[in-house]
């Protein structure tokens, strides 16, 4: 869908993004604030701003219940939910064309007018428990947390996540709420039909109730090596297993794009160098590559699910693949059939408003950065093999990584696993 971004910067210093969708009959909305689990004031209370996230649309000063606030906002089948992560908070909504400015109406309400109470703040303690011990049963929920620690990264695991949940008092969530929920901590992403309607929307936000303040910086952890690690868990009936490699900077536009098409060479396709040759024979069901940026740090990760006694198979294909990748034998061909698939997932993503969306709040969310939907194309087709491989190389050459997995196993397993992979990063000579 064709479309136009503008970036609007208002006199409270919240900042956001207006895409401009012509003739579109959705509306799409996405708030963010710096208020994820790191912000919380004290680690005994981590599960604060989650908590805080549950309640954000229970009762508020229009609203005496959450039951009342869900039936209006939707009775004309509009959509709207929260999330919350290391770092961000986020509201987000979906709704017909004709309800736009109501529903935003609503949005205000439940973002600066909240009134929490215990009787909710109680009953979201107990829905929030039963999530994180619902997570408890899925493995890779287990894992990455537990890897993003070996790493260094100041987090907590989901069972340590739990242990807080006792300690949060209702003084906690409304003090959460009023330090991030600043208009300068804000940023937003408003996609729908918005031609004669910019000055309204702007004048809308310019209007919300929240207090001036910061806009949080990101925090910074050091990073270094770990030690391979079982999580063992008797009903696991295979290995479900992370290995991340990680680099102390953040990758550029282009590296990133080019250790994307170097992802879908080794794992994105049943014909791929690891995952295709695993399923040809017989190795494994399920298996991933994946290159993130961070603020401070970058990381290269590869996961997946394979059964116990087929995984040293594997992980020779594993071992195998990126050692090609370091001595420089991928193919332009290969190279080019990445490109061609990039370029059409980066088509097919834009075929709806809340998909437009997506597109530029991770970026804009993260560090302010507009990206540009139209400039994606030539970014793709001048990815080069040398700027590939010379990143794929330099996360080896750094050598910083942990590997890890859940499994019914023993530990001397994950740490035969982890001397297969130690290879790789050990000199020739």
């Amino acid at each position: 869908m064709k479309h136009t971004t503008t970036e609007i910067r208002l006199k409270n210093g919240a900042r956001g993004l207006l895409i401009d969708v012509p003739g579109a009959t959705v509306m799409s909305f996405q708030f963010q604030f710096r208020a994820g689990n790191r912000y919380v004031k004290s680690k005994d209370i981590y599960e604060t701003a989650h908590i805080m996230e549950h309640m954000a649309f229970g009762a508020n000063a229009q609203f005496k219940s959450e039951h009342a606030y869900e039936a209006e906002f939707t009775k004309n089948g509009a959509y709207h939910n929260a999330y919350t992560s290391d770092l961000s908070m986020v509201y987000v909504a979906d709704c017909a064309d004709f309800e736009w400015d109501r529903i935003l109406e609503l949005q205000r309400v439940a973002i600066c007018q909240p009134k929490f109470n215990n009787v909710e703040l109680e009953a979201e303690k107990g829905n929030v428990k039963s999530e994180l011990t619902g997570y408890l049963n899925n493995h890779n929920r287990v894992l990455w947390p537990k890897i993003q620690q070996l790493l260094g990264e100041d987090v907590y695991t989901f069972w340590q996540r739990l242990q807080t949940i006792s300690n949060v008092k209702l003084h906690d969530i409304r003090e959460h709420h009023k330090r991030t929920h600043t208009t300068d901590n804000m940023r937003f992403v408003i996609s729908g039909k918005l031609d004669g309607r910019k000055a309204q929307i702007q004048r809308m936000l310019e209007e919300w109730e929240l207090p001036r303040g910061e806009r949080f910086e990101v925090p910074k952890d050091e990073l270094s090596s770990g030690n391979p690690t079982l999580i063992r868990r008797k009903e696991a009936s295979n290995l479900t297993f992370g290995w991340s490699m990680t680099l102390p900077r953040e990758l550029s536009d282009e590296e990133a794009e080019a250790m994307s098409c170097l992802d879908q060479i080794l794992t994105g396709t049943m014909h791929s160098r690891i995952y295709g040759a695993a399923r040809k024979k017989g190795l494994a069901y399920g298996l991933f590559s994946d290159t993130s940026v961070g603020f401070h740090d970058s990381s290269w990760d590869f996961g997946g699910e394979v059964n116990l006694e087929t995984s040293e198979g594997l992980f020779d294909i594993i071992v195998r693949e990126v050692k090609v990748v370091m001595d420089g034998k991928i193919t332009e061909e290969e190279l080019e059939a990445a490109k061609s698939y990039a370029l059409g997932r980066h088509q097919m993503g834009a075929q709806t408003v809340s998909q437009i969306s997506n597109f530029y709040t991770g970026r804009y969310f993260g560090d302010g950065f507009v990206k540009d939907y139209n400039k994606v194309p030539d970014a793709i087709h001048n990815i080069t093999l040398e700027r590939m491989l010379a990143t794929a190389r330099e996360f080896i050459v750094h050598n910083t990584w942990v590997f890890a997995g859940v499994s019914s196993g023993e530990k001397h397993e994950i740490v035969e696993l982890n001397k297969k992979l130690e290879s790789i990063f050990t000199p020739k000579g």
